[in-house]
């Protein structure tokens, strides 16, 4: 309970109000025992000012303090404090209580000296006492009826927030459960999950995401599948064959002569390699596939790879043209390996290219890059199969025939070959018009 989502949000909004009401009351008290003293200060200052001004007038008009008394116990009832007003040497002729009159005044708050215009010194001092039963409220009351207000209001704030916090937390909660229990399914080995939601933001994005990791679980699990019943099938048929003969030279049917030997010969081969191209893509994708680079002719490197796959073309009748940049690229890359790609792309090209048509081999200049393609004017691939031609054992003819969809590793080798060295490989096709495999390098400086 204590480690949901619901239960964390519940505890977030609660410690955000608190926080919240907690830091209003601070600055609300604070600000209240200011202003509130302000205000006692600006209120005594009004209530000297007013009975000094009539004080002061008394004295003007009679001369003397006589006939002040009454005046001052009705101040003093009006404005709810004791008002006292003591001559020059200290005695009491005035009191609001009547207590004082008469007596030495020693007072314990200061007072206003009374002193006018044609007297030098002062004729007297008043003082005014607050009247606790009258005042207005302390500021310590103040904040703390403020606080409690506060402490109320807060109350009600978390009832209102767990109201919402349970309608909202289950709006949110919902599609991260419906994401757990996808994943919990998917490690079950339900790679068929999916998320159906219509949020938007992060949680959309998560469920998106999910999604697009389940369909590439599907996919490759897919891929894994067609990967063993296509290695089953290239290894068995060579191994049919090879047993085949094994038996016939047995039992005596046929003779170990020169050209079963040739055929089995040719068997083997083929066994040899499909386990050389399994074994370069396991280093390829472990990133261990060793490189041997030197600077080298791009022009050089195509030519040779052409010259090696001319008689396959011309037996064929399929026409294989070089068209080379008039510059001389230099790259720093493993010349084995980069024929061993372009004899990939140009064996791919001659099994999917009709007798008559034509193979063209180019290199073009980009910036600080070189490019190389193989194109044709084959068969073509199904728009729907491009993204897919670089996969692991994926071939566009499902007919499983060496003929004409080999092991289905070649393009992926040839990609991480590519990778290897730094570079990007591309497909463009066109079906029924053609096909064109390319693949860019980086240059050297001195070929710049």
């Amino acid at each position: 309970m204590i480690h949901s989502l619901r239960f964390r949000l519940l505890v977030a909004f609660t410690l955000v109000i608190l926080v919240t009401v907690g830091a209003i009351y601070l600055f609300v008290s604070q600000t209240t025992r200011h202003e509130f003293r302000r205000y006692g200060e600006r209120s005594e200052q009004v209530r000297f000012g007013r009975v000094g001004f009539e004080l002061m007038h008394h004295y003007r008009e009679y001369g003397s303090w006589e006939g002040i008394q009454p005046y001052v116990e009705q101040w003093g009832s009006l404005y709810g404090h004791r008002i006292i007003v003591t001559d020059s040497s200290g005695i009491v002729v005035a009191d609001s209580q009547v207590e004082l009159l008469g007596q030495q005044y020693h007072p314990d708050t200061r007072g206003m000296p009374l002193s006018p215009p044609w007297e030098e010194n002062a004729t007297g001092t008043f003082y005014i006492s607050p009247d606790p039963a009258k005042d207005f409220p302390s500021p310590m009351s103040l904040s703390q009826a403020i606080g409690h207000f506060l402490l109320w209001g807060a109350l009600l704030a978390i009832a209102i927030a767990l109201i919402f916090t349970f309608f909202i937390s289950r709006r949110i909660s919902a599609p991260v459960k419906a994401v757990t229990n996808a994943a919990q399914r998917l490690g079950q080995g339900d790679l068929s999950q999916r998320v159906q939601t219509k949020e938007k933001g992060e949680i959309g994005e998560l469920a998106n995401t999910f999604n697009s990791m389940a369909a590439n679980l599907e996919r490759s699990e897919q891929l894994r599948r067609n990967m063993i019943a296509d290695t089953a099938h290239e290894l068995r048929t060579p191994l049919s064959n090879l047993n085949g003969y094994l038996e016939a030279i047995r039992d005596g049917l046929v003779k170990a002569d020169e050209s079963t030997i040739r055929s089995l010969n040719e068997e083997a081969s083929l066994l040899s390699q499909l386990v050389d191209e399994l074994q370069e893509l396991s280093l390829a994708e472990a990133g261990e596939l060793k490189l041997n680079c030197h600077v080298e002719n791009i022009n050089k490197i195509v030519t040779q790879a052409a010259a090696m796959r001319q008689e396959l073309a011309d037996a064929k009748g399929i026409s294989l043209k070089i068209e080379l940049t008039d510059i001389s690229p230099q790259a720093n890359i493993d010349s084995r390996r980069i024929i061993q790609l372009l004899l990939n792309l140009i064996d791919n090209s001659i099994r999917h290219t009709p007798d008559g048509g034509t193979i063209t081999i180019a290199t073009k200049k980009f910036d600080e890059r070189i490019e190389i393609s193989v194109g044709d004017t084959g068969e073509g691939i199904p728009a729907e199969d491009l993204p897919n031609v670089f996969e692991r054992f994926y071939r566009v003819d499902k007919s499983r025939t060496r003929a004409t969809g080999g092991t289905g590793l070649g393009l992926t080798i040839a990609k991480r070959i590519v990778e290897a060295h730094g570079g990007e490989i591309q497909v463009q096709s066109e079906l029924g018009k053609g096909s064109s495999f390319a693949f860019s390098l980086p240059i050297t400086t001195e070929s710049q």
